[in-house]
């Protein structure tokens, strides 16, 4: 194994993918020159060219519309938005045309293309590049949804996005590009819709996505001292939803938190909460909590942003409420 960065194992992956198949490119603002926003794509444009490694002018609708046009004719584009904010420039490609082609075709056309972007708030970047839209995109059928946890999540289901025939939509969470994690040396290609289970437990159930999934773990260990025994699942694709693995965890200990940092209202987590209440009704000893963004802007000051950010302490909390 090794140790590298979140960002580091993205680039990896798209290098290796570049590498591996030709018809494989990538493209964004500052994807080239700068090495990207985050530095995911270091060095892939002197060695790959500027006709693989594509940097774009500030327009997120015209290069998406691109990309779209690329995978339609056999390419696998791999796209860059520099915040997931900028899904809303650019979402008539992304919802009616990306999404939808392959349908509208009777499956005789494939969109084989990927859109990278980073979610999550925690750098003052203010109202308007630290939001977190998965659930915008996954309401929309046609594009699978994919939200790395880690490093090697990052790298495996990066793999798996551009060998797919299906537009998928990977969210990496900001404020994990610069920690460093342990890495596999060969990082295989991560299935979708398979949920992981990163730590056991008996008395409540915390089912996570992308970064928040880091956060359950540290809260787990910390209430382990107060004799709290808490299972730990990492979705890792909303879309697909690994529905089964949530269910026998719940059937187990009988109490369910959803984490994600999409707004509380009509975001993942109640999304969850609804599409799994019939299964688990009958199991549940305390209704599902979630713990998510409240329904407001995200704000500049850190004083006033860090209190809403879905965090260790409010895992923490809603944890011993359920338990109580």
């Amino acid at each position: 194994m090794k140790e590298i960065t979140y960002a580091q194992a993205v680039c990896e992956a798209l290098d290796e993918e570049m590498e591996r198949d030709p018809n494989v490119l990538t493209l964004g603002e500052d994807v080239g020159f700068i090495g990207g926003n985050f530095k995911t794509s270091v060095g892939l444009l002197d060695k790959y060219g500027d006709l693989r490694v594509k940097d774009t002018p500030i327009s997120e609708q015209g290069f998406v519309g691109m990309a779209v046009g690329m995978a339609i004719t056999g390419l696998r584009p791999v796209v860059e938005l520099m915040f997931s904010d900028f899904l809303l420039v650019c979402a008539d490609q992304v919802i009616n045309q990306a999404a939808k082609i392959r349908y509208m075709s009777g499956g005789q056309v494939t969109v084989p293309m990927v859109i990278r972007t980073p979610i999550g708030a925690g750098r003052s970047s203010a109202a308007q590049h630290s939001q977190s839209m998965q659930a915008l995109v996954a309401h929309f059928p046609g594009f699978k949804v994919a939200m790395p946890s880690t490093a090697q999540e990052a790298k495996g289901l990066l793999k798996t996005a551009i060998r797919d025939n299906n537009p998928v939509l990977i969210l990496e969470h900001k404020m994990e590009y610069n920690k460093k994690f342990m890495v596999d040396d060969v990082v295989e290609p991560i299935p979708f819709g398979k949920a992981n289970i990163v730590r056991k437990g008996t008395d409540i159930t915390i089912a996570a996505t992308s970064a928040l999934v880091m956060r359950a773990q540290e809260a787990a260990e910390e209430l382990e001292k107060e004799g709290i025994s808490i299972e730990v699942i990492d979705l890792r694709t909303i879309v697909p939803l690994d529905k089964d693995t949530i269910i026998d965890s719940v059937k187990k200990t009988g109490k369910l938190i959803i984490a994600d940092d999409s707004h509380d209202f009509c975001g993942v987590a109640s999304g969850i909460s609804a599409e799994i209440a019939d299964d688990v009704f009958y199991y549940l000893d305390a209704p599902i909590g979630r713990v998510s963004t409240p329904n407001v802007p995200l704000p500049f000051s850190p004083s006033l942003e860090f209190p809403i950010i879905p965090s260790k302490d409010k895992i923490i909390e809603k944890v011993r409420e359920m338990i109580k």
